[in-house]
C-alpha cells in the first residue's frame, strides 16, 4: 500500500488477551462485510446480528444486555430520551380506528403526544383512573388496542394495580406498556406483573448523573421485537455510543444511590408529614400515601423522588421561598446526585381523576448530599414560607 491508503486502512490488530473490566466505546456507522454473500444475505443477521451502526453496536447491545436480564425480559431497544420510549413502545401497534387508554395520572408529554400526535394518525384516546380497575373495564372496548401505566403516577405518586389492569387488557386483547422510571427494575420488574412492554428513561436513576439523554423500551416476548425494530428504522431512530457507555458506567453504582436517595427521602418525607404548614405528603412508603399496599405488595423498594402537597395559606409561598435554598438546586427531571425542588401544576394535566388538592406540587428528589445538609436547607426553606405565610395573614 502506498503511504496515503496506509493513512486510510486500518490494520489488524489482534484483540486477544485484553479483556477490559470496563466495556469499550465502538463507535460506527458502516459496518464491513468479508464477501459480496455476507453483503447480499445482512438481513439474515436478524435483531441480533450487526448491519449497520444505527441498529447497534457491542457498547449499546452490552446495555441492552443489561437492562433486558433486570427487567426479565426478551429484548432491550435503546431510544434517545425516555419519552422516546413511551411514544415507540405504542406507535408500532396502533394504526387508524384503534383506541389507547392511558392512566391519568401519565408523565404530562405522553398526554400531548396522544392528543396531538396519535389522535392526528386516527387513533381515539382516552384516559382512565389509575387507581380503579373498574373505570378502566367500562372504558376498555375491542378497538383498545394498548393500555398505558405509569406507576406511581406522575407528581401524584398514585400506585396502580398492574396484575389486576393486564387482567383486564389481555382479556379485551389489548397490550399493557409501563413506565417504570421511578421504581427501576431494582424496585419493580413490571414483565413480571403482567405489562407486555416497559420503559425507563435512563436519563434518570439508571444514567444517574444529569448529563446524558436516553430512554429504554424492553419487550415481554419476541413477537413484539420486529415490530419495534422496524418502525425504529423507519424513523431513523439511534443512540450514541459514547452515551451507552455513560449509562453503562452509571449503572454500576445504581443500586447504592438508589438505597442513598430513598433513604435521604423518607427521613425528609416524614418530617414534611409532621410540618403543619403542609397538607400532604405523597411517598408510596409512607402509610397515608395513595396505593400504599399496593406498592408494599408488588414493589421491592423506593426511589428518592416524592410530593408535598402544602396548606393554601402557604401554597403561595412555595415557589418565591425556593430562593432560599442553598444545597437542592431548583430544575427539572430527577434522578441524579444532585437533590433537586421543583414546583408542579396538575390539575390541567388530570380528565379522569380530577386533582382537587392545591394545584401546585412541589417535588423533590433526593440525591446524594449529606442528610445534615439537606436537613438544614430544608429548615431555611420551611422558616422562609413560614415567615411569608404569616407576613399575608398579617397584611
Amino acid at each position: 500500500m502506498k503511504d496515503l491508503t496506509q493513512c486510510v486502512v486500518n490494520p489488524s490488530v489482534a484483540a486477544e488477551g485484553f479483556d477490559s473490566l470496563s466495556v469499550p466505546v465502538h463507535r460506527g456507522s458502516t459496518i464491513v462485510f468479508a464477501n459480496a454473500e455476507g453483503y447480499a444475505t445482512r438481513g439474515d443477521r436478524g435483531h441480533t446480528g450487526y448491519t449497520y451502526g444505527l441498529y447497534g453496536t457491542p457498547t449499546t447491545r452490552t446495555l441492552e444486555a443489561k437492562l433486558t436480564a433486570l427487567e426479565n425480559g426478551a429484548w432491550t431497544f435503546l431510544l434517545p430520551s425516555g419519552q422516546a420510549a413511551n411514544s415507540f413502545a405504542v406507535l408500532p401497534f396502533l394504526q387508524a380506528g384503534d383506541r389507547m387508554l392511558i392512566a391519568d395520572t401519565s408523565y404530562p408529554p405522553v398526554r400531548d403526544f396522544a392528543n396531538r400526535d396519535l389522535v392526528k394518525f386516527g387513533i381515539a384516546v382516552d384516559y382512565y383512573d389509575p387507581t380503579s380497575v373498574a373505570d378502566l373495564e367500562r372504558r376498555i372496548d375491542g378497538r383498545t388496542k394498548v393500555v398505558w401505566c405509569e406507576s406511581p403516577g406522575s407528581t401524584t405518586m398514585e400506585v396502580q394495580d398492574l396484575p389486576a389492569i393486564a387482567a383486564v387488557a389481555h382479556r379485551h386483547g389489548a397490550l399493557v406498556g409501563c413506565d417504570n422510571t421511578w421504581a427501576t427494575p431494582l424496585n419493580f420488574k413490571p414483565l413480571d406483573h403482567g405489562a407486555d412492554l416497559v420503559t425507563e428513561a435512563l436519563t434518570k436513576y439508571i444514567g444517574g448523573h444529569s448529563d446524558l439523554l436516553m430512554g429504554s423500551l424492553t419487550v415481554r416476548n419476541e413477537a413484539l421485537i420486529a415490530p419495534i425494530r422496524s418502525a425504529l428504522g423507519r424513523y431513523g431512530i439511534g443512540v450514541s455510543p459514547d452515551d451507552a457507555s455513560l449509562v453503562l458506567r452509571g449503572m454500576e453504582t445504581l443500586g447504592v444511590r438508589m438505597r442513598q436517595a430513598s433513604d435521604g427521602a423518607m427521613a425528609l418525607a416524614e418530617r414534611l408529614a409532621a410540618h403543619p404548614l403542609v397538607a400532604e405528603v405523597l411517598y408510596p412508603p409512607l402509610p397515608a400515601s395513595p396505593g400504599h399496599a399496593v406498592w408494599k405488595r408488588d414493589f421491592l423498594g423506593a426511589s428518592g423522588v416524592f410530593g408535598v402537597v402544602f396548606t393554601p395559606a402557604a401554597t403561595p409561598h412555595v415557589s418565591p421561598s425556593l430562593d432560599a435554598l442553598r444545597t437542592f438546586a431548583i430544575g427539572a427531571s430527577w434522578g441524579g446526585t444532585r437533590s433537586l425542588m421543583a414546583p408542579m401544576p396538575v390539575r390541567r394535566n388530570r380528565t379522569a381523576r380530577p386533582w382537587t388538592g392545591e394545584d401546585l406540587i412541589l417535588r423533590i428528589s433526593v440525591g446524594l448530599e449529606d442528610p445534615s445538609d439537606l436537613h438544614d436547607d430544608l429548615t431555611a426553606f420551611l422558616d422562609d414560607i413560614a415567615a411569608r405565610t404569616a407576613g399575608a395573614r398579617a397584611a
